[in-house]
This record gives structure tokens, C-alpha cells and sequence, in this order.
């Protein structure tokens, strides 16, 4: 049996920021036989449409659809993540657990400073977690590789991943968080958003773009830390 828990680990400051930047990829990666797993560091408590219930059922149905192995949150506070032992430590201790094989989290650069900052944790966390006299009650853990992935904004990727046979997958499961996605003139207490300005139509774009200069229909872009390590070509 292998060493690793799962083949890949993506970090999330929000419930629908990864299926935004790599959702056809986690599909892609579960439909093979991959293990999958998804942390989402708080409960979006700060969105203007949608409370924390309806965004919990919303990530539910999202990850039915992504086929993961797991998914859980932190329950770190919205707008309020820290590079503090007390934050940093849940991560360390959610790799360590979950033992991955690769980790993927936010890009650093990002209109939204809570993709941002999240980006920043786990790199540091990963750091920590590689640390033996680190919490030193848990084992240390070594992922392989560590990536970011794009959410809101458009930046050129290291590398990308085809998507073309996922892609209708991927926007089913953006559109299970209709809190956030769908326009609405029934619910008295909502605002429009960026979200709800054709976002979606915008991944999708964007999702073209990345394919275009491999001649893919759709996928989506990454940016590695750190070197990749290639066998041969």
C-alpha cells in the first residue's frame, strides 16, 4: 500500500474558490482513480448573497459532482485568516493526517485577500509540516509538489491541464453554489456582485484561453513552487 493518503490536497479560503481554478482537474484526477481531497479554511461567512448553511449544501452537492474523497473546513474566520500558530497549525495537522501526494492552493497574486493570505498559509504550512521537532506528536509529512492555481484573475501558467472531456462537469459544479452564481430578484436579502455579473461565463473564457495554444478546447492553468522534476522527455 502506498505511503501517501491522497494523491492530491487542494486548499480553499472559500467553498467554490478551487472548483473556480482547478474544479475540471480534481474531476479529471478522481475519475482516474486518484484519491481527492478539499480544505476549506472558513465557511465564507462574510458573502454578501448566501449564508453558511446554504453554502455548506451548496459545496455538497459541488462535491458529488467533483468526486472527492473528502472535504472538510477549518472554520478559520472569514477575512480574519492569520499566519498565526493557532490558524497555521489546523493546516499542518490536516497534511500531516491526510498525508498528499501533492498540494495545491491559491495563486498569490488575487483581487481578494483571502485567496491571497490562504495561498501564503500553506506554504508556510507545508514548511512546518515537513518539521519533526514541529508538533512533534504528529509525524512529519514531505509532499512530492506543491502548485498554485488561478481564481479570480488571469496569469500565465507555468503549465496546464486539459480539461475539454470535464469542462461540462466543472461548470455543474460551479453552478451548485446558485447563492452565489445566479442573479435573483426573489430573495429580499440580495445584492449583486462581481459573482453575479456573468462570472461564470468569464471561467469558462478563461478556461478557452488557457487551452488555445496546445490546441485544447478547454484547461486550466497552474504554476509550480519550486522545480518540477521530469524523468525524461
Amino acid at each position: 500500500m502506498s505511503e501517501y493518503g491522497l494523491d492530491l490536497l487542494v486548499f480553499a479560503a472559500h467553498p467554490d474558490d478551487a472548483e473556480i481554478g482547478m474544479g475540471g482537474t480534481m474531476i479529471k484526477a478522481a475519475r482516474s482513480g486518484q484519491k481527492v481531497g478539499l480544505i476549506d479554511l472558513t465557511y465564507a461567512e462574510m458573502s454578501s448573497n448566501g449564508d453558511v448553511e446554504t453554502r455548506q449544501q451548496e459545496a455538497e452537492a459541488a462535491s458529488e459532482i467533483l468526486g472527492l474523497t473528502v472535504r472538510r473546513n477549518l472554520g478559520l474566520p472569514d477575512r480574519g485568516l492569520a499566519s498565526s500558530p493557532e490558524q497555521l497549525d489546523k493546516l499542518v495537522l490536516s497534511i500531516r493526517e491526510l498525508r498528499p501526494r501533492v498540494v495545491f492552493a491559491p495563486y498569490l497574486i488575487d483581487r481578494h485577500p483571502d485567496h491571497i493570505q490562504c495561498g501564503r498559509m500553506v506554504e508556510e504550512a507545508i514548511f512546518n509540516a515537513k518539521l519533526r521537532r514541529y508538533l512533534p506528536e504528529s509525524p512529519a509529512w514531505t509532499p512530492e509538489m506543491f502548485y498554485y492555481y488561478f481564481i479570480n484573475d488571469v496569469h500565465t501558467p507555468g503549465f496546464v491541464v486539459d480539461i475539454s472531456e470535464v469542462q461540462t462537469e466543472k461548470m455543474a459544479a460551479l453552478r451548485a453554489y446558485r447563492s452565489q452564481f445566479e442573479p435573483s430578484s426573489r430573495e429580499s436579502d440580495w445584492v449583486a456582485t462581481p459573482l453575479t455579473q456573468g462570472y461564470l461565463e468569464n471561467v469558462e473564457a478563461r478556461d478557452r484561453l488557457f487551452g488555445q495554444p496546445k490546441k485544447f478546447r478547454y484547461a486550466e492553468g497552474f504554476i509550480a513552487k519550486g522545480p518540477a522534476v521530469v524523468e525524461r522527455f
